[in-house]
C-alpha cells in the first residue's frame, strides 16, 4: 500500500493539489527507503516568502550535490509560485511551510526517476514566532549521537536521525532543545537550530566545516552582525566554551533568534542576545 505523508489541509505533490488524507508515496520511493532528498522550512509572512533568495539558493546547492536531474521548467520561480498557490488554497496569510525535494522510485543502485519530485506543506504560523521569548529556552547537550563533518553535513537533507534522536531526549527530559555535537565532540547546533555564543562581547558560531546545517537566519544575521560592527567569528566551540559563555542564543527561519536561558545547570545572561534581537530582527 503506499504510504500517506500528509499533515495539513491542503498540500500540494508534484503540482497538483490534494485534501489532507490523501496516500501519495509507494513503499518503492527512495524518499522513504533512503531518505534521498532536502527540504526547506520557511516562513511566509503577510503573502510574502521571507529570505526566498537564501532558501532556493541552499536548496539548489544540494540538488546539485545529490546530482538530481532537474528539468528547464524546475525552477526557484516556478516553486515559489507553487507556494503562494497553496498558501491561497489554504486560506493562510502567515505560514510555516515544509517544501520537501526527493527522487522517485529505485532501489540503492537503480534510480528509475532522478527528476526532483515535491511535495508542500502549510501550516497557520504559531502567533509567537519570531517574538522574543522572554522566559528562555532549557537545553541539555545529547551526547550520544554524533554529527558527521562531510559533504553533506551542510544540507537540510532528508536524513535527520541524529535530529530525531536528539528529540527524543529532548522530549524525555522535557527539555525545549538539545545540542548536538560533532564527530570530533564539538559543538554543531540544535535540533531544529544553528547555536551562537557570546563571551566578553564577542558572539561565535560554529564554523560551516564544524558540520552544522548552513542556516537561512544564520547567514542573514552573520550579515547584519558585521554591517552593524559586531565583533563576530565563526570557529569551532568545544562544550566548556558553550558552558562558561556569557550568553547563547540559538536562530532559524521560523523564530529567528531565541534566548537560551540554561543548558544542563548553566545559566546565561541575555542583554546583548536582546540588543542584537532589538537592533537586527524587529
Amino acid at each position: 500500500m503506499p504510504v500517506v505523508f500528509t499533515m495539513g489541509n491542503f498540500f500540494n505533490y508534484n503540482g497538483k493539489i490534494y485534501k489532507d488524507g490523501n496516500s501519495i508515496l509507494s513503499p518503492d520511493s527512495r524518499a522513504l527507503r533512503y531518505g534521498d532528498g532536502l527540504f526547506e522550512t520557511i516562513k511566509v509572512k503577510n503573502g510574502e516568502i521571507i529570505f526566498a533568495d537564501e532558501h532556493f539558493a541552499r536548496l539548489w546547492k544540494g540538488l546539485s550535490i545529490l546530482q538530481f536531474s532537474i528539468p528547464p521548467n524546475f525552477t526557484p520561480h516556478f516553486l515559489q509560485e507553487e507556494i503562494i498557490a497553496l498558501i491561497k488554497e489554504s486560506n493562510l496569510l502567515n505560514a510555516r511551510v515544509r517544501l520537501s525535494v526527493f527522487r522517485g522510485e529505485g532501489d540503492l543502485f537503480t534510480i528509475k526517476d532522478n527528476f526532483p519530485n515535491y511535495i508542500i506543506q502549510a501550516w497557520s504560523l504559531a502567533e509567537q514566532a519570531g517574538k522574543w521569548n522572554q522566559e528562555g529556552l532549557i537545553m541539555g547537550i545529547c551526547n550520544e549521537v554524533k554529527k558527521s563533518c562531510d559533504v553533506l553535513s551542510n544540507l537540510k537533507h532528508s536524513n535527520y536521525l541524529p535530529n530525531v534522536f536528539a528529540a527524543l531526549q529532548v522530549k524525555q527530559q522535557n527539555w525545549n532543545d538539545a545540542v548536538l555535537l560533532n564527530s570530533f565532540n564539538r559543538v554543531c547546533e540544535t535540533t531544529i537550530a544553528n547555536i551562537f555564543i557570546i563571551k566578553d562581547q564577542v558572539i561565535c558560531t560554529p564554523a560551516l566545516s564544524e558540520g552544522c546545517v548552513a542556516g537561512v537566519m544564520r547567514k542573514v544575521l552573520l550579515n547584519k552582525l558585521l554591517s552593524a560592527n559586531y565583533n563576530v567569528k565563526e570557529a569551532a566551540i568545544n562544550k566548556d566554551e558553550l558552558l562558561n559563555a556569557d550568553e547563547v542564543f540559538v536562530t532559524n527561519s521560523i523564530n529567528a533568534i531565541r534566548w537560551v536561558q540554561a543548558i544542563e545547570n548553566r545559566k546565561f545572561d541575555n542583554k546583548m542576545t536582546q540588543e542584537i534581537y532589538s537592533s537586527l530582527i524587529l
